[in-house]
């Protein structure tokens, strides 16, 4: 069964770029969002399971997604992946309930570590 995963960055090379970092021969059905409203309504629908999301964004940034999945209780597993690596972004994020904090760009085999430590992509 494919895993839901949404790739939500406002910039569409960040978006075409975190595409290509996911790892191949990986079951999975991808959804792009924009902004973290577009984000957000996603991840209600079921197409978020696993989340890479950008934290500077317009409509609404990485951190009201994270409050607002934290605040309805929806079911997520998000990967930050930014280029804001401040100490204090980082413990933000975590905080709001992320998994890990990314610098961007992110390649294929940073991404594979990352699912692979988190039990999201099996290691056989």
């Amino acid at each position: 069964m494919s895993v839901p995963i949404l790739i939500c960055d406002d910039s569409s090379f960040a978006r075409k770029q975190m595409n290509r970092s996911l790892p191949d021969n990986w079951d999975v059905e991808v959804t792009f969002a924009t902004n973290g409203l577009e984000g957000l309504e996603a991840i209600r629908q079921g197409k978020g399971e696993v989340v890479f999301l950008d934290l500077t964004m317009p409509e609404m940034d990485g951190y009201g997604v994270l409050e607002n999945i934290r605040k309805e209780d929806l079911h997520a597993m998000v990967i930050v992946v930014s280029g804001d690596i401040q100490p204090d972004a980082q413990a933000r994020v975590q905080k709001l309930g992320a998994m890990a904090f990314v610098k961007k760009p992110i390649d294929k085999l940073k991404t594979t570590q990352i699912l692979t430590e988190f039990g999201i992509l099996s290691s056989e």
